[in-house]
């Protein structure tokens, strides 16, 4: 399984002692790319457990769809 995850930032998250929980007292960073609280994890993963290993998946606006080609820069015709 995989995911196409489009992030807008172009640096590192440093964390610091305000990232901490003061509840839960542990901070989780998000590596599936879907939390709406980047690079904190919110539990978004969850909606990932049924993804087929051998699918690559898109998430918008809430919905997940199997994409079935991707096409990077290298492939794509010359304009």
């Amino acid at each position: 399984m995989t995911r196409l995850v489009e992030l807008e930032e172009s640096g590192p998250r440093k964390l610091d002692p305000s990232d901490i929980d003061d509840e839960n007292g542990d901070v989780a960073v998000c590596q599936c790319g879907l939390s709406e609280s980047f690079p904190f994890c919110d539990g978004s993963h969850r909606r990932t457990r049924d993804e087929a290993d051998d699918e690559t998946y898109v998430y918008e606006d809430g919905e997940r769809k199997v994409v079935e080609r991707v096409v990077t820069a290298d492939e794509r015709p010359e304009e």
